[in-house]
């Protein structure tokens, strides 16, 4: 019966979608109080297939009985298992987050929830159609999400999304129906046979199918030059929204273009195809350098993390156009920490700003004299980002750069080393940025007396509080930057203004992303079966 767990990742939370507006029709405030039993619940369903995955090997669940390739089916193998767990964790971590920053409306939890469980579909379904279906309903409510408080910036770069978002759905739909016409199947596993029994990979339906799935991917994923919806979504968000959608919306869209170019397409069709895969990786080089400099000219925190995306998802995307074991391996970590990564950065980001208004790098100058653990927090995930080891960000990096010399010595051409050179290149350009701010949140200011010491007055020239007797809220002061915003939250034991819930979830996740740096053997190890099979 383990494998009814599959729909069970799904429809739990579909379901539990409606009850917020069902329920908000009598009690105001039962939205968050649904999804959070739903999400404690999601967690436990995907630790449990990861368990069976890990133990047992891949199981599926075919809908309704109809028997693939006609029906379809649920599938849960190594990658996507891993995925949903990352999924549930940062799905129910966010919670601890949105019950202080807000939105705090049933409305706000309905989508939330919807989101879940496409992002759940998304990477379970063993159905190519199927996968459109769920890509379109996370597409909807990460829309709606970005629009959540009702301003009219957030309304429009929701509304940018909406059109590049549509144009994406649109692209992928029109490649699933090139294959589907060369194959007359739609099932993942079954149009492995039927491409080279129904057509061939030089087929021009076959090739032209791919050009359209991967495009689609691209504008999802926000690779450069396509990738202009992404900054301005990240920003203009509520905090909350930008966190989760950071971390899983493209992690899933990224996810989407493994398991189609590898389940679907295989190894062999890239190999069969070098033109597609050198402008695939001309593409991805550009992204990871165009993304890198962007990102290093930025002075929004939101805007320089949403920039750095662009730059992390086209070495992913690199990875999986390399079409080599240790680069794909690499891909596969890196989609995996990055998504802890972003949560972690944009939750500490929301944080800052949620105690201290501080939202750009310049609003961080010494910082750490009054958040310290916060500030330590987004320091040791700037550097994890950067890729200094231990940390999962270096895995990824390292996995990559190594898959892409080792595919040029062994006659791939000068495209795998230009690939690593990037990768470099880039990582350079991380430093850079992540260097600015820990300058802002450890020397900038260093010597002051009018509030950036450590002795602070009760009371500035204005007559307005700097900080309250016990550490209780105070007047946020325009002329002392690192002052609490009045009403800031605290937290038992540490000087921090930040609410307990997110702060301990923010300690967790640094300490895991450094954590994981150890981890390469046992990710080469969980993730060999699928390896293997692709590479067989």
């Amino acid at each position: 019966m383990i494998e009814l767990l599959l729909p069970l990742a799904v429809v739990v939370p579909i379901v539990a979608a409606t009850l917020p507006l069902a329920l908000g029709l009598r009690y105001d405030d039962v939205g968050w109080s649904v999804a959070a039993v739903t999400s404690v619940g999601l967690v436990g369903i995907a630790g449990a297939v990861a368990a069976e995955v890990y133990t047992a090997g891949r199981f599926a669940h075919e809908l309704g009985g109809y028997q693939p390739p006609v029906g379809i089916e649920l599938v849960a193998d190594e990658l996507s298992a891993a995925v949903l767990v990352l999924i549930a964790v940062v799905a129910a971590a966010t919670l601890a987050f949105s019950r202080v920053a807000g939105p705090r409306g049933n409305a706000f939890y309905s989508g939330y929830l919807l989101l879940t469980g496409g992002l759940s579909g998304v990477v379970l379904t063993g159905d190519l159609f199927n996968l459109f279906v769920f890509l379109e309903i996370v597409g909807l409510t990460t829309y709606a999400l970005i629009a959540a408080d009702r301003s009219g910036a957030s309304a429009y770069a929701s509304l940018k999304y909406l059109m590049l978002g549509t144009v994406g759905a649109s692209l992928y739909l029109v490649g699933v129906g090139y294959v589907f016409l060369a194959t007359g199947s739609l099932n993942m596993l079954d149009l492995q046979t039927q491409i080279v029994e129904q057509a061939s990979y030089t087929d021009p339906l076959i090739q032209a199918g791919f050009a359209f799935i991967v495009a689609g991917f691209a504008l999802k994923i926000a690779l450069f030059p396509v990738h202009t919806w992404q900054p301005d979504a990240y920003q203009r968000a509520p905090d909350s929204v930008t966190v989760f959608v950071a971390a899983l919306v493209s992690t899933a869209g990224a996810y989407a273009l493994i398991r189609v170019t590898y389940t679907v397409f295989t190894v062999d069709f890239l190999l069969a195809n070098d033109a597609i895969t050198t402008v695939l990786l001309v593409v991805t080089g550009v992204s990871i350098l165009a993304g890198s400099v962007l990102a290093a000219m930025q002075s929004d925190l939101k805007r320089m993390f949403a920039y750095s995306s662009v730059a992390q998802f086209g070495m992913i995307a690199a990875a999986v156009a390399l079409a080599n074991e240790w680069a794909l391996l690499g891909g596969i970590v890196h989609l995996l920490g990055h998504g802890l990564l972003k949560f972690g950065l944009f939750l500490a980001a929301g944080l800052l700003a949620l105690g201290y208004g501080a939202r750009r790098v310049e609003d961080l100058a010494s910082l750490a004299r009054r958040a310290p653990y916060t500030a330590g927090s987004l320091a040791v995930l700037g550097l994890a980002l950067v890729g200094i080891p231990p940390s999962i960000g270096f895995l990824g990096k390292w996995y990559i750069a190594f898959g892409a010399v080792q595919e040029s010595g062994a006659g791939g051409g000068a495209v795998g080393i230009g690939i690593a050179a990037v990768i470099f290149i880039s990582t350079l350009f991380t430093l850079a940025y992540v260097a600015r701010l820990i300058e802002q949140l450890y020397f900038a200011g260093v010597g002051l007396d009018d509030g950036h010491g450590e002795g602070v007055a009760d009371t500035d020239e204005h007559g307005g509080n700097v900080v309250a007797d016990g550490g209780q809220a105070a007047d946020h002061d325009a002329d002392d930057p690192i002052s609490p915003k009045s009403g800031a939250p605290t937290t038992l034991g540490v000087p921090d203004r930040v609410p307990t819930g997110a702060f301990v979830v923010l300690l967790l996740a640094t300490a895991t992303a450094v954590a994981l740096g150890f981890a390469g053997a046992t990710f080469a190890d969980l993730f060999d079966p699928f390896l293997s099979e692709v590479f067989a």
